[in-house]
């Protein structure tokens, strides 16, 4: 169920791909994050994905008007996980509140590997 805004002219209907873009596209900023990560179908892995598909690694659930957020991430190497899922909670959370003004009520982020960057 998408999340949805009430208001003296009529509803405001936001889809969760939507969110998702949004939540995907926030990580992207923080330092420490390679990528994000969906499982692959054939294998039962999860392997990167491209910019143009982030929202793949990321689940929405909408819940009148709750929303939690789960993002499946491969960080880079060297870095403190908690400090750059902390960073990632924080930028995801003031990003999807601000750009849709719907609540976020919990983030999960789920780290599914780390990669050593070039």
């Amino acid at each position: 169920m998408p999340g949805k805004l009430d208001n003296d002219f009529g509803i405001i209907s936001i889809d969760d791909n939507v969110i998702a873009t949004i939540a995907g596209l926030s990580a992207m900023e923080c330092y420490g994050i390679v990528g994000m990560a969906s499982k692959s179908a054939t294998e039962g892995l999860f392997e990167l994905v491209k910019w143009e598909n982030l929202s793949k690694g990321v689940k929405v659930y909408t819940e009148e008007n709750r929303i939690t957020i789960g993002l499946h991430v491969i960080l880079q190497y060297g870095v403190k996980i908690s400090v750059v899922a902390g960073n990632i909670i924080e930028k995801v959370k003031y990003n999807v509140e601000n750009l849709t003004g719907l609540k976020v009520e919990k983030i999960n982020v789920y780290v599914q590997g780390i990669r050593v960057q070039k």
